[in-house]
């Protein structure tokens, strides 16, 4: 398949030219939106997570469409662009784009269900305060690992709460006891609302993955100078993402969205070949 020169080529074929453009005017919008009128898109169309109050169907789909800073969406743009061209040249539109957005699908899925098993134990110690409440209890969730400043909302919140709590505990023991079920209650909430999913990498991580594995003796040069086989090129972004989403737990990057794009990538292109 590396020989295969399709007919027609175009540097520029018609979905990478449209997505780049659409990804272009999201990211304008975002910026515009915010400096005049406050409006924080990331928030409407970014995707959270599923038990969410802040949770919508169509963050699957427009998630894709928002990024967070402009090197963000630079390298994910010239990506879709170094190696979407061929893969659209070869598919045609129709199967690309459908390839494009299965895997951005595919790869929000698999984050949130790899999120879902890291914040089960912060989930089931507020629902353990919440179905047995005593003050003793929210001083053990204060002292615990469980307690995860995960934005600035929930900064401003502990900080509120914490003042308040402790000027009641000892003169009004049952009004601070209400008070840390109303936090406790907020704090849930305000835990799930926190994470927010944006960016095209999901999906350029699937097109990657495709790109190796149709042409995987095409030369990729690493940082414009280092040659490498596109077939190891993938192999060693993947290794790398997974050791990342392991250890670097702390990082605002999700690793398990490039890894979920690869898997459901690698999936479907198995499933087309088979038909």
């Amino acid at each position: 398949m590396d020989q295969f020169r399709p007919g027609g080529f175009r540097i520029l074929p018609p979905v990478v030219k449209n997505l780049l453009i659409i990804n272009g005017l999201f990211f304008l919008a975002t910026i515009a939106l915010d400096s005049s009128f406050g409006i924080n898109l990331i928030e409407v169309l970014g995707l959270h997570y599923f038990a969410a109050e802040k949770f919508e169907p169509y963050q699957f789909i427009t998630y894709m469409f928002m990024h967070g800073g402009l090197m963000h969406i630079f390298f994910n743009m010239f990506a879709l662009w170094m190696f979407g061209n061929a893969l659209e040249n070869i598919w045609g539109p129709k199967r690309f784009l459908i390839y494009y957005f299965v895997t951005g699908i595919g790869a929000a899925i698999v984050h949130y269900v790899v999120f879902y098993f890291q914040i089960s134990p912060v989930l089931h110690a507020i629902d353990g305060f919440l179905n047995n409440p005593s003050n003793e209890a929210v001083t053990r969730f204060f002292n615990s690992d469980n307690l995860v400043i995960a934005s600035a909302e929930i900064r401003d919140m502990v900080g509120i709460f914490t003042q308040d709590y402790n000027n009641l505990v000892n003169s009004d023991p049952t009004k601070a006891l209400q008070l840390s079920i109303d936090f406790m209650t907020n704090y849930r909430e305000a835990f799930l609302n926190a994470p927010v999913v944006v960016g095209a990498s999901g999906a350029v991580f699937g097109i990657l993955l495709a790109f190796g594995m149709m042409f995987p003796n095409a030369v990729i040069y690493l940082y414009f100078a280092i040659p490498i086989k596109a077939k190891y090129f993938v192999i060693m972004y993947g290794a790398i993402e997974l050791f990342s989403g392991i250890y670097d737990t702390g990082s605002n990057v999700a690793h398990f969205a490039h890894l979920g794009g690869m898997l459901f990538g690698y999936f479907l292109l198995i499933y087309w070949k088979r038909r």
